[in-house]
């Protein structure tokens, strides 16, 4: 399996952990690695007051799934620290994943138990992929869940993420990613962009107005070299001398002013007054400044026309992970049949048997239930849909699920499903999962 997205990042095979290869070592030994497994990827719960969880990050795992090897270095590494023994190495020398991996496609919603992520292969295999699986998963649908809940209050206006800045630079990628998925417009992140085929968006800080002489300066060099349409930052200084400038070096065609302080909800509506009263009807004010779903929320009455998301965005909006585990569920016993598997502890319970999900819907086409069947696929009534589709087959990928072409499936695959649920999900006060999820045994 070739990388799909045409761009150099390092080996997936070791952004995991130790006890991952403790546990292979040991299974070689006993002759257990190589029987037939299920593992399933679902989180128990929804972070705390969350009404629905957005799925993203599978294009991203899909994309290190190709690098999933261990080369010379790796080799080397496992061998001179004494991680692993000779017998071990020698497996992962040729190790290749070779199952079939079944999920929810990214953008998609997803509550407590949703079966999110199936890996069909033998244990060996698919026990290697659980770190690196879970931290992709994890932090993208943590960013698309925020990111969703920010695009719903926000309504009609556009969102563009912009925090690269707060986080580590692979996770800013990420979590541009994922926020374009759950429907934000554009992103600030350049690496995004060429990577993923995302637009980029960007003018100019405070520091590029306190680099010239005066804020005047300042902007008749940006608008000389970006033209009239840019956006300007009019509140580094007084933000009515700033906008007045702006409007008389740039007449009415200025594209835009952004505001990054103060009480953004009482500044944008004496800004948009003070703009029209200028003849600028038609320049658009964005703000910024530490947003989130509830400031963009309190924001609706504003004449804004676009917000800047940073923190609050890059992490999860206070729920920074999505808390997903992986769990086998099922496994082939000594004469090659499978049997469910699961953990039975008092607050950690999971259920065994390989799962088949199914978002019941009404006569509106609203949904109501997800139906989890186990062991078989619960009855579509005729206007039900599948939840789960194939993304990897024999180990080989199936095309359209990462790079741009995944980014763009799964945009539309997110306002779909906003679309599909109940009207509950556009509230930003806590409460239970919007649709409860009911299990179907044989």
């Amino acid at each position: 399996m070739s990388n799909p997205a045409g761009w150099d990042h390092p080996r997936a095979s070791l952004y995991t952990d130790h006890y991952e290869l403790t546990m292979l070592q040991a299974s070689l030994h006993s002759g257990a690695a190589h029987r037939r497994s299920v593992f399933e990827a679902f989180a128990r719960r929804l972070p705390d007051g969350r009404r629905y969880g957005i799925v993203a990050g599978t294009g991203r795992l899909l994309e290190g799934l190709a690098d999933f090897r261990f080369g010379a270095e790796e080799l080397d590494f496992l061998g001179r620290t004494g991680v692993v023994n000779q017998d071990t190495l020698d497996y992962l020398a040729n190790y290749r994943f070779t199952g079939d991996i079944w999920g929810y496609p990214e953008g998609e919603a997803y509550f407590p138990n949703s079966p999110i992520l199936i890996v069909e292969s033998t244990f060996a295999e698919a026990c290697m992929l659980e770190t690196y699986l879970l931290s992709v998963l994890n932090h993208d649908s943590a960013i698309a869940s925020a990111a969703s809940r920010m695009i719903t209050a926000a309504g009609n206006r556009p969102c563009i993420e912009m925090g690269s800045r707060r986080t580590h630079e692979e996770s800013a990628v990420a979590a541009a990613r994922a926020a374009v998925i759950a429907g934000f417009h554009s992103t600030s992140n350049l690496e995004a962009g060429i990577r993923y085929g995302i637009k980029t968006v960007g003018t100019a800080a405070h520091s590029f107005t306190l680099l010239h002489d005066t804020e005047r300066e300042a902007f008749e060099a940006q608008i000389a070299s970006l033209g009239v349409g840019t956006s300007l930052l009019v509140d580094t200084y007084d933000v009515e001398a700033a906008v007045r400038a702006a409007v008389e070096l740039a007449g009415p065609k200025l594209g835009g002013v952004r505001l990054d302080s103060g009480d953004l909800v009482a500044q944008a509506s004496w800004v948009r007054q003070l703009l029209d009263e200028l003849g600028n009807e038609q320049t658009r004010i964005m703000v910024t400044s530490d947003l989130d779903e509830f400031a963009i929320a309190a924001l609706q009455s504003a004449p804004v026309d676009s917000y800047g998301v940073g923190t609050s965005l890059v992490t999860g909006s206070g729920a920074p992970t999505a808390s997903m585990v992986y769990k086998l569920v099922s496994r082939t016993d000594d004469a090659g049949n499978f049997v469910s598997v699961a953990k039975a502890a008092k607050n950690k319970t999971s259920m065994g048997g390989r799962k088949y999900a199914l978002r019941k819907l009404n006569e509106r086409g609203i949904a109501t239930q997800e139906i989890v069947g186990i062991g078989h696929r619960p009855e579509d009534d005729g206007n039900d849909r599948p939840l789960l589709q194939q993304f990897v087959k024999n180990g080989e990928l199936l095309p359209g699920w990462t790079g741009h072409e995944g980014v763009v499936r799964a945009r539309q695959r997110h306002a779909d499903t906003m679309a599909e649920l109940p009207s509950v999900v556009n509230r930003l006060q806590r409460g239970e999962a919007a649709i409860p999820t009911v299990y179907e045994e044989n």
